[in-house]
């Protein structure tokens, strides 16, 4: 008689904030902070996922997100591949669809996909046998982001329930924010939006956050988290401010509008002297560049925890292995 085995469990992605619960997130920030301890070695490098293949296919443009899950996957010794859709067969026409299936053809354990169209990242996890990572999709989401400024916010701050958190700017086209919101409310921190009206989304309290028209409702923040104007995602013709000048004359963020002791964050990249006043990006208590290094060993963690999924004691104890 055949022996009967158990179905295999389904493939795990991580395409939306909402793929996870409380304790999923409490799981990852745990083993970044345990695999952490690495960058400070000499010999920075794990073999945890040695044999493994990362797939970075990038239809946007990228320079933190592409080099840090790049950084991530090799400094886990897993073999890494990236494409970018410039100068590639999306040029000449081919399909998504047909990228995702040829690209499964070469057997990934990975693909981390940034797209501009929402959904995408859903259709690649439908046609490859691969584990799919979202890193960004249209005006969706970017569940790596929110979850490297959980990490930020909780290495800063000593938590992350009961910070109040003011967002402040062009969140109708900000995908960092609508994955932000949701985590920020799962973890227990106040959300409140801050900007003009045409930038604000109607509704979108629904997801657990506040709305103010007013810049000074950031003084009650105990981070004020900056988003850019995304003009490339705007319609063309749209008038959302007057101009960029007066934008900043009314939303940007200078020292006059922040109170002593306030941390200010920023998704990157930053237009100095527009949303973000440079004395205030370079100012000790920024933590831009600390969200840069966040996300090196947070996506190192959402690699890991597909491929493994296993309990942080041995994430530990594979750290000091190969010490």
């Amino acid at each position: 008689m055949a022996e009967l085995r158990p179905p295999a469990p389904p493939r795990r992605h991580l395409l939306s904030i909402a793929d996870l619960d409380r304790g999923d997130v409490e799981r990852l920030l745990d083993t970044a902070r345990s695999l952490a301890a690495s960058l400070d070695r000499e010999m920075k490098k794990l073999p945890t996922l040695r044999g493994r293949t990362v797939v970075n296919l990038f239809y946007e443009p990228s320079t933190r997100t592409l080099a840090s899950f790049e950084l991530a996957a090799k400094r886990l010794s897993a073999d890494t591949m990236s494409l970018r859709s410039a100068g590639s067969s999306v040029d000449k026409g081919e399909s998504l669809k047909d990228t995702a299936l040829t690209i499964a053809a070469y057997d990934p354990d990975v693909i981390v996909i940034r797209h501009p169209h929402i959904g995408a990242p859903q259709l690649v996890a439908r046609n490859c046998d691969a584990h799919v990572v979202n890193a960004g999709d249209g005006t969706h989401q970017h569940p790596t982001q929110a979850l490297l400024d959980l990490y930020t916010i909780d290495e800063e701050l000593g938590g992350v329930s009961g910070v109040h958190v003011a967002i402040v700017g062009d969140v109708l086209h900000s995908r960092v924010a609508r994955s932000n919101i949701q985590a920020l409310a799962l973890m227990g921190a106040r959300v409140t939006l801050v900007g003009p009206p045409p930038l604000i989304p109607r509704g979108i309290e629904a997801l657990g956050c506040e709305v103010s028209y007013s810049i000074d409702t950031i003084r009650d923040a105990d981070v004020v988290y900056v988003l850019r104007m995304q003009r490339e995602r705007m319609l063309e013709g749209a008038n959302y401010v007057p101009s960029l000048r007066e934008y900043t004359a009314r939303w940007g963020i200078t020292p006059e509008r922040l109170r002593p002791g306030q941390k200010v964050m920023h998704p990157g990249p930053m237009n100095r002297g527009v949303e973000i006043d440079a004395a205030v990006a370079d100012a000790a208590d920024a933590l831009i560049e600390r969200q840069v290094r966040s996300g090196l060993v947070v996506r190192m963690a959402v690699l890991y925890d597909l491929l493994t999924h296993g309990p942080v004691e041995v994430k530990v104890a594979e750290i000091e292995e190969v010490a």
